[in-house]
């Protein structure tokens, strides 16, 4: 049984590092969830690549609640997810990696909860208010941390991360607006993902990986393509930071997100 998953954003579809890798179908109340588990230095890993193999699922089309509840089934307590960003931030450079730990939410069309009362398609029919001051796993930040100092990339703590709707990028005046609410890198995917995760009272966390500056501060037509490049570049780091992390999580969780329902419920 898997306790750490792997989910992996754009340019990161497969699980190279793994060693005898299988695949499982997951039935779960939101669909059916192809998740590749396989072996890491004696640690069984679960693999899921967020936007399908081959990019075929735009962000605002993910099924987020079923590829977290697939997770939640198979047993995972921890995910460690990628995420390729634009930079807001000047300091934030295309290829840096950024260890998020804040994020603002501008989705608009998503399912965001796993408690829809009455209506859940799951025996957790109430509804549930989260605390989701740090929606990111201190144990988990700390061990991405500590992976990115042994190999000496270049990285930064700290981030918040700005989660808009896609899937066309933002205009000049939206960056600009997020840059003013304190927004260092822009993305597609973090919401409701690492909600979703914090309802199941799972650890959650993501390393950003600057693809590009955002719009109005790149003085260059923004295009996936650039995105692909450069993640294409940065592939083999990404999963050897992931995994180095992997040795730094500790056995047992001591952090608050394995009580994340607790007084959520009002009970």
């Amino acid at each position: 049984m898997p306790r750490i998953a792997i989910i992996g954003g754009s340019g990161v579809y497969d699980p190279k590092l793994l060693q005898n890798v299988r695949e499982e179908t997951v039935k779960t109340p939101y669909g059916e969830v192809r998740v590749k588990i396989g072996e890491y230095n004696g640690e069984e890993i679960a693999f899921l690549a967020r936007h399908g193999e081959g990019h075929s699922v735009p962000p605002h089309k993910i099924n987020y609640r079923a590829n977290i509840w697939a997770l939640y089934e198979l047993g995972v307590e921890r995910i460690l997810s990628t995420s390729a960003v634009g930079s807001l931030n000047l300091e934030m450079k295309p290829g840096d990696f950024v260890v998020l730990d804040q994020l603002m939410d501008f989705t608009k069309t998503r399912h965001y909860t796993f408690y829809d009362g009455d209506e859940s398609p799951h025996d957790r029919k109430f509804v549930a208010h989260v605390d989701f001051t740090d929606p990111y796993c201190p144990e988990l930040r700390k061990a991405v941390i500590n992976a990115a100092k042994e190999l000496n990339f270049r990285y930064h703590p700290t981030g918040t991360y700005a989660c808009m709707e896609g899937p066309r990028f933002e205009t000049r005046a939206e960056i600009r607006a997020l840059k003013i609410l304190g927004a260092d890198v822009v993305g597609m995917t973090q919401c409701p993902e690492a909600a979703l995760a914090r309802e199941l009272e799972i650890c959650y966390a993501s390393v950003a990986i600057v693809t590009n500056f955002a719009a109005g501060i790149s003085t260059e037509k923004l295009t996936h393509k650039e995105v692909v490049d450069l993640m294409a570049q940065k592939g083999e780091e990404i999963k050897y930071l992931l995994m180095n992390a992997i040795k730094y999580i500790p056995k047992e969780r001591r952090c608050p997100c394995k009580d994340a329902l607790k007084g959520a419920t009002g009970e």
